[in-house]
């Protein structure tokens, strides 16, 4: 079937994000997030599972490191936990906090791994959700004080930085349907964080730019091709109207200095855009970062005020496989969304932050056979090369994720790692994938085959 190669000096790595794997929630010096009071509340996560310990690697991080050594790594991803930096948000910082990111960064540099930092992965201080959070326009000055302290530390050091991942994602999940922390389900707060949340972009890319004068930046925006329901034109409206406020919303003010205009035609009473604004958000980056799993239906719905429109987040598409998440198995989603930023955002550089499957993986007689996930890695990394092939210039790839962690509303009942936790003991079992990626990594390429 033919052999998929990547250049010599492709960045593979793997992502992780801070609250899914440190746990360590309340040790040296660190606030309470955001996360850390979600948790606790009620019916908010599957078997009111916490990351209070996760995967422990707060103080694992050397055996960690260890394991990405032995996969062969050229970059790994991971966020700093903004509350472990700043306990209040902002003021007094936490020097044992950055002492932890300044020795997992010194590991990592011995290694020979690459360091990109993601600031902000979700985990907010509870004391700046007590001011509002993301509705409150204060954050984006908030924000810009955190990556100055971030960067003035480890920008000797890291040369790859990246501001939010996926702003589209943790605004709706948090403040629109409640989902996920700080569990909010309002619109008006929804439509403020959102620009907040763009603002506070501009301001940490300049925080970084001023502190660490080597740094190169981007962010992280997941953008899923949204398709409509039916070929019907009322559902094709909705799908182009879901797109405008998942994706085009977050990724155009960014990247080419502008909010989508039917977006704004519609929204623009209830979204705060202050004169300058749109100036501050649009820094010069030097890459962007795209996160993708699937594709998204959306469908005409008249009871939505305003958009008319709704997502299908599940639906069942005859013959498709379908992942534990029960996400469809679409490898054509990331060759669309890298050939957008060709076609749409302006070509930049783009390094592929997340991309990977959960499946219930389990350990037998020492080993973890997944040969579903190395059937995905095979397909989706064909559609890249495409992209590729067709001008789109991308640098690098980063599975999500390294280990197996605590995934968000889910707990810890889905699995998309390279090695597998047994989250008891903490016992790692690099999977049969991992050892597919480690021989990718050193070969430069795979020999695309029916593996099941």
């Amino acid at each position: 079937m033919g052999r998929i190669e990547f250049p010599k000096d492709f960045l593979w790595g793997a992502a992780t994000a801070s609250y899914q794997i440190e746990g360590a929630w309340n040790e040296d010096g660190k606030g309470e997030s955001i996360w850390d009071r979600f948790v606790r509340q009620p019916g908010a996560i599957k078997n009111s599972d916490t990351g209070d310990v996760a995967c422990d690697h707060f103080h694992r991080f050397q055996e960690d490191v260890g394991l990405m050594r032995s996969l062969g790594l050229k970059a790994y991803r991971f966020s700093v936990s903004w509350p472990r930096v700043l306990p209040q948000g902002l003021g007094q910082v936490n020097s044992q906090g950055l002492d932890f990111y300044s020795r997992l960064v010194d590991s990592l540099l011995a290694a020979n791994i690459t360091p990109l930092i993601t600031l902000y992965h979700w985990d907010l201080p509870q004391a700046l959700q007590d001011q509002a959070g993301w509705a409150n326009r204060e954050i984006a000055k908030w924000f810009g004080d955190y990556a100055a302290v971030v960067a003035r530390r480890l920008g000797d050091r890291v040369k790859l930085w990246t501001t939010m991942n996926e702003p589209g994602i943790f605004s709706t999940l948090g403040y629109l349907l409640g989902q996920h922390a700080p569990g909010i389900k309002d619109p008006l707060q929804y439509f403020a964080a959102s620009h907040h949340i763009n603002l506070a972009h501009g301001r940490g890319v300049m925080a970084i730019r001023a502190e660490a004068k080597a740094a190169k930046i981007g962010t992280v925006l997941q953008l899923p091709p949204i398709q409509p329901s039916t070929n019907s034109e009322q559902d094709q409206k909705a799908a182009r109207m879901i797109d405008g406020l998942m994706n085009r919303w977050y990724a155009e003010p960014v990247l080419i200095g502008s909010y989508p205009q039917d977006m704004l035609d519609l929204l623009k009473t209830l979204m705060p855009i202050q004169e300058g604004d749109l100036k501050q958000i649009h820094q010069p980056l030097d890459f962007a970062g795209l996160n993708v799993y699937t594709r998204v239906f959306a469908r005409h719905d008249p009871s939505v005020p305003l958009l008319e429109a709704t997502v299908d987040w599940k639906p069942q598409v005859p013959g498709a496989e379908y992942t534990a998440m029960g996400w469809e198995v679409y490898p054509q989603a990331i060759s669309a969304a890298l050939l957008r930023f060709k076609n749409e955002w302006g070509d930049p550089v783009v390094y592929i932050t997340e991309n990977g499957a959960a499946y219930d993986d389990q350990v037998k007689n020492g080993e973890v056979r997944d040969l579903s996930r190395i059937d995905y890695f095979q397909k989706y990394l064909a559609e890249v090369r495409r992209a590729m092939d067709q001008g789109v210039k991308v640098k690098g790839y980063f599975v999500w994720t390294l280990l197996d962690n605590f995934e968000w509303a889910e707990g810890f009942s889905k699995r998309f790692g390279l090695v597998h936790v047994d989250y008891a003991s903490q016992t790692r079992t690099p999977k049969q994938s991992a050892h597919w990626y480690r021989q990718l990594i050193a070969s430069g390429g795979y020999d695309l085959l029916n593996i099941r």
